[in-house]
C-alpha cells in the first residue's frame, strides 16, 4: 500500500552536514528522512521557494521534456530501501499509458515538485526505515540516531539549509 507524503522539512544533518529531506504522511504519524546530495537539495529548495533561474536546470529540463511529449507526471513513489539506500520511481502518463522510470528519490522529489505531482512511499518501506539502521553515507550514527529519535517534526519550519 502506498501512503501519500509531503515534504515537512529540508534541513542539514547536524552530524554529517548532509542535507536531509523529511517526508511526513498526512496523519503526522510516519516520517521518512532521506539523505540527499547538496545539488539535489538545492534543486528541491529552489522549487519550494519558487526561485526562477535564467536557464532551465536539469530537473526543469526533465519536466519540460515530459511536457513537450504531452506527458504528465502522475506521482512519484519511494519504492525500496536496500543497504541504507532509498529507491524511487516516477510514474508518467503519455497517451494514456503509464510508464514507470527508476529514479533517485531526490531527483524524483525535485521533479514531483515541478510537476505538482503527489509524493508517495510504500508502507513497507516506511516500516522498514523505522526498524532499520539507516545511516548516512558517513558520520556518527549513534549521535544521529538519537537526534532523529528526538526530532519533533511539528517544530520544523518549511525548510532549513
Amino acid at each position: 500500500m502506498q501512503i501519500e507524503m509531503t515534504i515537512k522539512g529540508l534541513m542539514v544533518d547536524p552530524v554529517t552536514s548532509m542535507p536531509i529531506v523529511i517526508l511526513r504522511d498526512k496523519t503526522g504519524k510516519n516520517i521518512l528522512p532521506i539523505w540527499v546530495g547538496i545539488f539535489e537539495a538545492n534543486a528541491i529548495a529552489s522549487q519550494i521557494e519558487n526561485v526562477e533561474t535564467p536557464r532551465p536546470m536539469t530537473h526543469d529540463l526533465v519536466k519540460n521534456l515530459i511536457d513537450n511529449f504531452n506527458g504528465e507526471v502522475k506521482k512519484i513513489v519511494i519504492t525500496d530501501l536496500e543497504e541504507s539506500t532509498f529507491y524511487a520511481s516516477i510514474h508518467i502518463n503519455i497517451n494514456d499509458k503509464i510508464s514507470t522510470v527508476d529514479s533517485r528519490p531526490s531527483d524524483a522529489i525535485a521533479i514531483a515538485l515541478r510537476a505538482k505531482a503527489p509524493i508517495f512511499a510504500e508502507q513497507e518501506i516506511i516500516e522498514q526505515a523505522k526498524n532499520s539502521d539507516i545511516k548516512p553515507p558517513a558520520g556518527e550514527s549513534d549521535r544521529l540516531e538519537q537526534w532523529l529519535e528526538d526530532l519533533d517534526v511539528d517544530s520544523l519550519g518549511k525548510y532549513k539549509m
